[in-house]
């Protein structure tokens, strides 16, 4: 494992990430989710990410079970607050009630006492930003959160929220959008702002839900038990899953095999390229997946390699930073 800085701040992070999203809580069981942890904890990673929604919230508890009796100083725990937790008008989105009794949930599910990174799982257009980053700078300085970050916002809202960030005298030092060989809608106007502003991205879904990892053919049916073929997962994967772009994945396969590289080392090697990449998150439903991922981690991939990707893949790639997700 190799470890990264995170934004212009002191915190070291391991360069790929575990998540729990749509794992932990659902699609595996306890006892599998447990190993999965026990085997990115083995490969050297220290970063693990969550969110208070996931799983209607189980996926923060599983996760607090399976890192307890792990020397917290060697963790660091992130999760994000913002979609409904609950029946109220007040269990949802970044205003200072939610923010504050979300976060000291998120705590007693995750079993500890702070918040490495606390992060706005979207932008809140119903909510003054001053009151959200106030709210956020508030749980700094009672030391239940240590930095803040946020997820899937604008250039324009990073910059806004890292100023304000500023005049509060905390930090904001990471954004988490999705980023892929297949989805590149940050490189044009996010990246840019976030170096400006001292802000790393932290990228979900590197293997494209799990396309770019070439187990998805054209023309075939997705393998059972695949993401694909779940109801709730398989909804975020489909927007991949038509014949050129599942075509042109498979033509990558040649360059992935002259690195002595598995498609999914490549793909999570891609990202990392990224210099304001801080780390890449990888999830899993078995501890080999977690094995393969790992062995990306201080892979360089040359200049020749980078331009034969996207040769390779060409017009399917999503450039369009509108496409940002929203709220």
């Amino acid at each position: 494992m190799e470890y990264r800085r995170l934004g212009r701040s002191g915190l070291t992070i391991s360069e790929i990430a575990y998540g729990n999203w749509l794992t932990h809580g659902g699609q595996v069981e306890e006892d599998a989710a447990q190993a999965c942890v026990r085997a990115a904890l083995d490969a050297g990673i220290t970063t693990f990410d969550t969110a208070d929604v996931y799983a209607g919230t189980r996926a923060e508890s599983v996760l607090g079970r399976a890192l307890a009796g792990q020397r917290r100083e060697g963790l660091e725990v992130f999760t994000k607050v913002y979609w409904p937790t609950g029946p109220g008008p007040n269990d949802r989105g970044l205003g200072r009630k939610h923010l504050q009794e979300s976060c000291e949930a998120s705590l007693r599910r995750l079993q500890t006492d702070h918040i490495d990174l606390y992060q706005a799982h979207r932008y809140d257009e119903t909510v003054p930003l001053e009151e959200t980053m106030t709210a956020f700078a508030d749980l700094v300085r009672a030391g239940k959160v240590l930095y803040i970050g946020v997820s899937e916002w604008r250039a324009e809202e990073i910059a806004a929220g890292a100023a304000l960030a500023r005049d509060l005298g905390v930090q904001l030092i990471s954004n988490q959008p999705q980023y892929s060989m297949l989805w590149r809608v940050i490189e044009d106007e996010v990246v840019p702002t976030s170096q400006r502003e001292g802000v790393s991205q932290i990228v979900w879904s590197p293997l494209a839900q799990g396309v770019l990892t070439g187990k998805y053919r054209p023309g075939e049916q997705p393998p059972e038990g695949s993401r694909a073929t779940d109801p709730e997962a398989g909804r975020f994967i489909r927007r991949f899953m038509t014949d050129d772009v599942l075509t042109r994945v498979q033509d990558l396969r040649p360059v992935a095999d002259d690195l002595g590289l598995s498609m999914a080392q490549l793909a999570v090697a891609w990202v990392l390229q990224n210099e304001n990449v801080a780390a890449a998150i990888i999830g899993a439903t078995r501890p080999e997946q977690v094995h393969d991922n790992v062995k990306a981690a201080g892979v360089r991939l040359e200049a020749d390699v980078l331009a034969r990707i996207d040769e390779v893949l060409g017009e399917v790639v999503e450039r369009d930073p509108a496409k940002t997700a929203r709220g």
